[in-house]
């Protein structure tokens, strides 16, 4: 039997070769499908009669999708249902190229179903992400995941906008397809502890204080975020919105790794809250001035970093942080609802976005998200106390290695 290769720098971040290449292989094939998917919906929606309140169909059917997942998922093998579901995306990525036109009848089924591929299976690989993790090692990997997805957007959409409907949907389950083959081929094995496992209720998750301190923040940030970006490219032309949108998701995938990196050195508090406080200045800023470019680059950018951060912290960090073994689809799934239902106010919105003053927009804005701070200072640090002070001696003790052998090659020297 092949082995794996001796991976060194796998082993800081507490994890098997095996169970990280198995833990990127699943949620990056799944971001990076995610992607896809846009791709062809956007190709769907140039035929005649198509409107972009279709989307509301999309984001809907993963927010209802991901709850029914996470509701049969302690009823079923979670591997087998990650198996189903990653198969099932493969057809269902086929569907739009077999349609020689696609209605405004046939759209919506076919959105609607996009949408239940992607959303189903989410809280389960979540969840098995977070078990074959390590509490302290969590971020960073999520990091690797989000850079690499991100590095993938931009060669997506620049190939994808060359070809035909029937073509980007062959390739996209083509790549959903070839995720499944690495997934079942490394034969991942189940981490759920059965004596931890207990049937927990929506319910029982919305009354964690713990999660609500953590979740009011996130979706203030995802429907903010979501409306005010419109507002921002209704300001300046669509060649400057378009450059900027060009370098937005290398800097976000750059500060997804570093803020993993960080959240498990210093704490995943520390870095959303120093996440809220910059988003807040960025808002504050074109508040007062709207219409400089300056105030447009400065807070396109540090949206982008807080973005990164908040990706592979909240998406992925936290909720299995605060979770068991047996009981994190739930949390998954409620923690993450922002990512789709965001999107559908500023499109339900979009007719009176412009009549809205932009320096009331933005500093209402700055005052919510400054606002946000507010619940995480009593929500407690889910990095373990102990692994911080651990990690803080250690720096200590590499600093006082450093000043010990510049001292003794100095005195060396002049002796």
């Amino acid at each position: 039997m092949c082995r794996m290769p001796k991976i060194h720098w796998l082993e800081t971040l507490g994890i098997s070769e095996r169970d990280a290449f198995i833990a990127f292989v699943l949620l990056f094939n799944t971001f990076s499908w995610y992607y896809c998917t846009l791709t062809i919906i956007d190709s769907i929606l140039t035929n005649p009669g198509m409107t972009s309140m279709l989307w509301i169909i999309y984001y809907s059917s993963i927010a209802l999708s991901s709850v029914f997942g996470a509701t049969i998922s302690g009823k079923v093998n979670r591997l087998r249902f990650l198996y189903i579901w990653t198969i099932s995306g493969t057809f269902v990525s086929l569907l739009p190229g077999l349609f020689v036109n696609i209605t405004v009848t046939s759209a919506p089924v076919l959105l609607f179903l996009l949408g239940i591929a992607f959303g189903i299976g989410m809280p389960s690989s979540l969840s098995y992400f977070a078990d074959i993790t390590t509490v302290e090692k969590r971020g960073g990997l999520s990091g690797i995941i989000f850079l690499i997805t991100n590095l993938s957007v931009l060669p997506i959409f620049a190939l994808f906008s060359k070809l035909s409907l029937l073509a980007i949907s062959l390739t996209s389950a083509a790549w959903r397809g070839l995720g499944f083959i690495i997934f079942y081929g490394l034969k991942p094995q189940e981490r759920t502890i059965q004596e931890t496992k207990k049937n927990i209720s929506f319910v029982d998750v919305l009354g964690d204080r713990y999660f609500i301190l953590y979740a009011i923040p996130w979706f203030l940030f995802s429907f903010i975020d979501r409306i005010e970006g419109p507002i921002s490219g209704n300001m300046f032309s669509r060649e400057l919105f378009s450059s900027i949108l060009i370098i937005k998701p290398i800097i976000g995938g750059v500060f997804a790794l570093i803020g993993g990196l960080l959240a498990d050195s210093i704490g995943r508090k520390r870095m959303v809250v120093y996440g809220f406080i910059a988003l807040g200045v960025a808002y504050a800023t074109l508040g007062i001035a709207p219409g400089l470019m300056f105030s447009f680059y400065f807070s396109e950018i540090v949206n982008s970093i807080a973005a990164g951060i908040f990706w592979a912290i909240f998406i992925v960090v936290l909720w299995g942080d605060l979770s068991r073994h047996g009981t994190r689809e739930k949390y998954y799934v409620i923690g993450n609802l922002p990512f789709a239902l965001a999107s559908i106010p500023p499109i339900l919105l979009e007719p009176y976005l412009s009549f809205i003053p932009t320096t009331a927009a933005f500093s209402l804005a700055s005052f919510f998200l400054f606002a946000s701070v507010l619940p995480l200072m009593y929500a407690p640090e889910t990095l373990p106390q102990k692994k911080i002070e651990i990690k803080r001696l250690k720096g200590y003790v590499e600093q006082a290695k450093k000043f010990t052998e510049k001292y003794t090659k100095k005195n060396g020297s002049k002796s």
